[in-house]
């Protein structure tokens, strides 16, 4: 039976995507006493030395200096460094706007978060509830709530599993079913209803993906940043998005129009092939 609605997915980055600099730096670093530059040097020092994946390295890095530190490394308070996130204009509203602008055209939009940072610290962000999924790292907590090893790591290329799971309908990381064969016609979302928004090179396979099938892929930038517009420029020039666009996401914005134009093709596109 057809559904009365479309579904349609818009998957996002983080870091630099919805928020300026890392999640780790608005909360969690600023407890150990030192910098983000101190901090990341350990980590990718770390990451170099070992030949280990960057991802896994700082979230070892974070474990070694919080314990070095005497700083308490609960879950409960990686939650709370959620509390202290900065976001770019007009994110915190961005998902009840177009939300609605997508029912209108009866289209039923689902938004899902694809970050190399802390579930724990998404948990607390006042938009955590925006999600159908957050797909990020996270750790394993001992009796007392202590962080003592990495459960999940999400890179930019274990990203690329994710957007099979949102388009097969296989939301859980453990659903190995993710690997059965589904054609397009018989999947949850299809790719070509797919929308990928990330600012740069870490987000270039899932991009490359959507691209490929037919999707979307947005890359974002802020304006008064250093090499910013040119990275999102050659992001361009090199096929891997659709659209480069200033990170502001209020009403009316380069962003506001472009998704809302998206989500227009797709319901015209629909028409076509009642």
């Amino acid at each position: 039976m057809k559904k009365d609605t479309i579904d349609v997915a818009i998957c996002y980055d983080f870091d630099g995507t919805l928020s300026p600099g890392n999640m780790q730096e608005h909360g969690f670093i600023k407890t150990l006493h030192t910098t983000p530059q101190s901090f990341w040097e350990k980590s990718d020092t770390l990451a170099a030395k070992q030949q280990a994946d960057n991802n896994l390295a700082y979230m070892l890095t974070m474990l070694q200096e919080a314990k070095s530190k005497g700083v308490a490394f609960r879950k409960e308070d990686l939650v709370k460094c959620g509390q202290n996130i900065k976001f770019f204009k007009g994110v915190e509203s961005w998902f009840k706007r177009i939300n609605a602008y997508a029912r209108k055209q009866g289209i039923e939009l689902h938004h899902f978060l694809l970050s190399s940072g802390l579930k724990e610290i998404v948990s607390g962000m006042p938009i955590a509830g925006e999600f159908t999924r957050v797909y990020a790292c996270s750790f394993m907590y001992d009796e007392n709530g202590v962080a003592v090893w990495p459960a999940q790591v999400v890179n930019y290329t274990t990203k690329t599993q994710y957007l099979f799971r949102i388009s097969k309908g296989c939301l859980d990381e453990g659903d190995i079913s993710v690997n059965d064969r589904t054609p397009q016609s018989d999947r949850a979302i299809s790719f070509n209803r797919m929308m990928y928004i990330g600012d740069g090179i870490t987000d270039i396979p899932c991009m490359a993906i959507l691209r490929k099938f037919g999707g979307c892929s947005l890359a974002v930038y802020r304006p008064k940043t250093k090499n910013g517009k040119q990275r999102a420029e050659k992001l361009l020039k090199d096929g891997r998005v659709d659209n480069i666009i200033p990170a502001d996401y209020s009403e009316g914005s380069k962003m506001d129009k472009t998704v809302k134009a998206w989500l227009d093709k797709i319901k015209a596109e629909e028409a076509m092939h009642e």
